[in-house]
């Protein structure tokens, strides 16, 4: 592979497998209808400094998450590519530097195409790209940081260190805007165990501070303004977003040490064979700076997550890329060397992977369906598998040969499944579409009712009417339905139907339920009966009518 190609495949290649599959399917609850409903918000108030979700405040992330997410609907519309255009982006930038980092530490065409391959085809990656929420943002801004970092370390002449630290800086400043102190943290606990180990520390000592400073500035602006709009912003957000999600007893998504290890594995799909020999092989060279650098960048931020109370499982989507950098590395030695066992090993498990799932999935439908009457979904999804299959097949059989392969299984998959789920799965968890089939109607009322956040949420940016009254659910609003602005959009079952006698004076009304059980039931059976009634999943979409003066 020429320098000259290698760079434009990437690029042709990641337009092709992120930008085309984004408007394939509906937005997921709760959080890409969250995440757009608030970045249009801004939109709509011209407020960019506090976010609020559904006129509510909202202060779990800082705003720069979402003036991406709101950019990209600025540019191409408030619609499904509007919403997932950051994230694609975001995906397509850590292509990028991965490609770029390699070609730095290796300076071989090949090696560095294979590491950025190797990244973008990662099922997780793929994915996340069209997924529209923070995490391929953050992910980005912290891979920028550690590339900017090495950048920083390996450079000779005092203007590129300058400029390298600069770049960390921002980069750490823009991931503190997304998602918070983390952005600060995770480049330190790459950087000073590295500096020990080389015994830099006067470097850092010297250029450090500039990445400090701009870091600082970056920040320093937004954080003012939010507190003097939202003076108890900070407390919230410090206390309830940091503290408690990664050392109090109460943290979210508690889970054991050991979580993460084997979602690493699951993580480097469709590569899994090659961990054992590469992670061998990053070990027996770690001496050296670059590969040293690489297992700190994947090993450290691992370890701090692992040691955190709460995890989830994008947490640790910084560590993909250096682990993509060592597979890389370890795949491109043995394709010069014409070592092809691990490789055919490597697309045989891939084999039996989709062989089983394409087996299991013919079973289950002759069993009990999941695909209903649904051919053009079913076959999307025999499309992705047989891909898969084939892919793999090649890679086993001529492992030299196609040992890419596997990347374009992976990225045909990833993008197939979502536009291939069955109906009962799209209407449960992709409510947008379904509003959007009633738009009209429901554009029409002049309340807009749901109990339901992730439907709410779906319900208010399809309708780009950012207040909608939440129907006994407060969720992950209970600290912003605290203020008394913000209790007018709360109705709790005792007072739903003076609520809806009082709305109906002024107009028609427009409900959006999720019904799954008896309690929904019952909160259904609270509203008035007369009216339109849609049904599609557990979802029903009322449109009940102005009261007769």
């Amino acid at each position: 592979m020429s320098k000259r190609w290698a760079l434009p495949l990437l690029l042709a290649m990641v337009a092709l497998a992120y930008l085309l599959p984004m408007g394939s399917h509906g937005l997921w609850i709760p959080d890409e209808t969250r995440y757009a409903q608030i970045s249009q918000g801004m939109l709509l108030s011209g407020n960019w400094v506090s976010p609020h979700f559904m006129d509510v405040r909202y202060f779990e992330k800082p705003a720069a998450g979402y003036w991406m997410i709101a950019l990209g609907q600025a540019l191409f519309g408030q619609n499904l590519f509007g919403v997932r255009f950051a994230s694609a982006l975001s995906t397509g930038l850590s292509v990028l530097l991965c490609y770029l980092i390699a070609r730095r530490l290796w300076n071989e065409p090949r090696k560095s195409f294979a590491c950025a391959l190797l990244y973008m085809s990662f099922t997780v990656i793929a994915g996340q790209a069209g997924y529209a929420n923070l995490d391929p943002q953050f992910t980005f801004w912290v891979n920028l940081s550690l590339v900017a970092l090495w950048f920083a370390l390996d450079s000779v002449g005092r203007r590129q260190r300058l400029a390298a630290w600069a770049v960390l800086g921002l980069a750490c400043g823009m991931g503190f805007l997304t998602k918070g102190f983390l952005a600060w943290l995770l480049p330190v606990l790459v950087a000073l165990p590295w500096v020990i180990w080389q015994k830099r520390w006067r470097e850092l000592l010297v250029y450090g501070p500039v990445a400090v400073v701009v870091a600082i500035a970056v920040s320093l602006p937004w954080a003012l303004a939010v507190h003097a709009q939202e003076p108890d912003y900070w407390r919230f957000f410090f206390w309830h977003e940091h503290i408690r999600r990664f050392a109090g007893e109460d943290a979210q998504h508690n889970a054991p040490w050991w979580y993460y290890l084997p979602l690493l594995v699951a993580f480097s799909m469709p590569w899994v064979a090659l961990l054992p020999p590469a992670l061998k092989q990053a070990w027996q060279t770690r001496r050296q700076s670059g590969i040293g650098f690489l297992l700190l960048w994947l090993w450290m931020p691992l370890i701090f997550f692992s040691l955190s109370k709460g995890k989830l499982p994008a947490y640790i989507l910084p560590c993909l890329l250096p682990l993509a950098l060592l597979l890389g590395h370890a795949l491109a030695d043995r394709l010069k060397l014409e070592q092809g066992r691990v490789l055919g090993i490597n697309g045989l498990l891939n084999l039996v992977v989709g062989v089983v799932t394409l087996l299991a999935l013919v079973y289950v439908q002759l069993k009990k369906p999941i695909y209903d009457h649904e051919l053009h979904n079913l076959v999307l999804v025999f499309i992705g598998l047989i891909g898969w299959i084939m892919a793999n097949l090649l890679q086993a059989f001529r492992p030299l040969q196609c040992w890419a392969a596997p990347a374009f299984g992976s990225l045909l998959f990833a993008g197939l499944l979502p536009a291939g789920l069955p109906n009962s799965v799209v209407a449960n968890k992709t409510p947008d579409q379904f509003i959007l089939d009633h738009a009209q109607e429901l554009g029409q009322s002049v309340k807009l009712l749901s109990n339901d956040l992730g439907a709410a949420s779906a319900l208010s940016w399809r309708m780009k009417r950012p207040q909608v009254a939440f129907f006994n659910t407060i969720g992950e609003l209970k600290y912003g339905l605290a203020y008394p602005d913000s209790l007018k959009q709360r109705v709790d079952p005792d007072q739903v139907q003076q609520w809806m006698h009082d709305a109906r004076q002024q107009g028609s009304v427009g409900v959006v339920m999720r019904v799954k059980g008896e309690e929904e039931l019952r909160e259904l059976e609270q509203l008035p009966k007369e009216g339109k009634r849609y049904e599609q999943g557990n979802l029903v979409i009322l449109i009940i009518p102005q009261a007769a003066p």
